[in-house]
């Protein structure tokens, strides 16, 4: 779909007719950047809002000023929004109007005087390695004896489960491989990530076999790995989260504990307990900066305070009189 046709629909849906100069904005991030759909879709969502916001007020985007947009942020917080919503808008507000200023669609950049907030970093949330292999115990489970349909849910989901966590691959990524992809190299995976980066991932032998348990199950010709009826021709994001749910509770894990992105905190968090260099997670995770992947640290932290408490030689001594 082309992004301009991406924001019409929604910006349609927040009540404002379409802006080209956010569709612009859209376009740029599109042909310059690579952005994804769902990145291009977030975007116009974000800014619809902020657009919106502004017209209420008799204003427009090219129009507004620094007190406007501290305006609209305190807006947010009287609807009682996460912080973290409020800084993901505030860092689309940021992003548009250097583009206005930048392309001469604007006299003024009012966002550049306005200060992003600290936010504390939230530590993952991560499953162990015990209910992982929970999860994986139940889904190999699931296929020994399910036939017809019930049996293609089955393999897929546990092909889903051994590439998601062999990989740490992003849910949009995995619901979206081809066929090809699989078939055309049986060690590694070409993931082509955000900014339509690619890079390349070892598959486990586990992975493997999962992989070569499913594909004889496929029937027809769609190009997809993971084909469905829908009007992607894939299996969704949102479609995959409800049958792992499904799954984590037939498992004894707790559902509002699993979904997709926690298992790839899992796939990062224990690569790092085991000795993995950061360095390496950053590249198979996709991160295009080291400082994403440091969220993963503590585990890092944890693993050292073991290492010192195992073996050093003062770890254990008793304390002096």
């Amino acid at each position: 779909m082309p992004v301009s046709a991406v924001n019409r629909i929604d910006l349609a849906e927040s009540g404002l007719k379409p802006d080209y100069q956010i569709e612009s904005f859209l376009e740029m991030l599109s042909v310059e950047r690579g952005a994804a759909r769902n990145t291009l879709e977030a975007y116009a969502r974000d800014l619809g809002d902020y657009a919106s916001f502004l017209k209420q007020h008799s204003l427009t985007v090219s129009g507004a000023t620094s007190d406007n947009i501290r305006a609209y942020l305190t807006s947010l917080s009287d609807l009682g929004l996460a912080a973290s919503t409020a800084a993901r808008r505030l860092s689309a507000i940021k992003q548009f109007h250097k583009f206005l200023y930048s392309e001469g669609l604007s006299q003024q950049n009012p966002a550049a005087v306005i200060e992003t907030p600290r936010r504390a970093q939230a530590l993952p949330k991560v499953l162990s390695e015990a209910e992982v292999t929970a999860l994986l115990e139940r889904a190999q489970t699931e296929t020994e004896d399910a036939k017809g349909h019930r049996r293609l849910k089955a393999v897929r989901m546990l092909c889903l489960l051994e590439l998601l966590y062999a990989t740490g691959m992003r849910v949009s990524e995995l619901v979206s491989l081809t066929r090809q992809t699989v078939q055309s190299d049986d060690q590694v995976l070409t993931i082509r990530g955000k900014g339509g980066r690619e890079r390349l991932v070892p598959l486990s032998g586990a992975a493997r076999q999962a992989i070569k348990a499913y594909l004889p199950e496929l029937e027809g010709k769609s190009p997809w790995l993971f084909p469905s009826r829908g009007k992607q021709g894939h299996l969704t994001r949102q479609m995959f989260a409800i049958e792992l749910k499904e799954l984590a509770a037939k498992a004894g894990v707790g559902a509002d504990r699993v979904s997709p992105h926690i298992l790839r905190h899992a796939f990062a968090s224990h690569l790092l307990a085991n000795g993995a260099d950061l360095r390496a997670v950053q590249q198979m995770l996709g991160h295009a900066d080291i400082s994403t992947t440091q969220i993963y640290t503590h585990v890092l932290s944890e693993r050292l305070k073991k290492v010192v408490n195992e073996h050093h030689p003062l770890a254990s001594a008793p304390p002096a009189a």
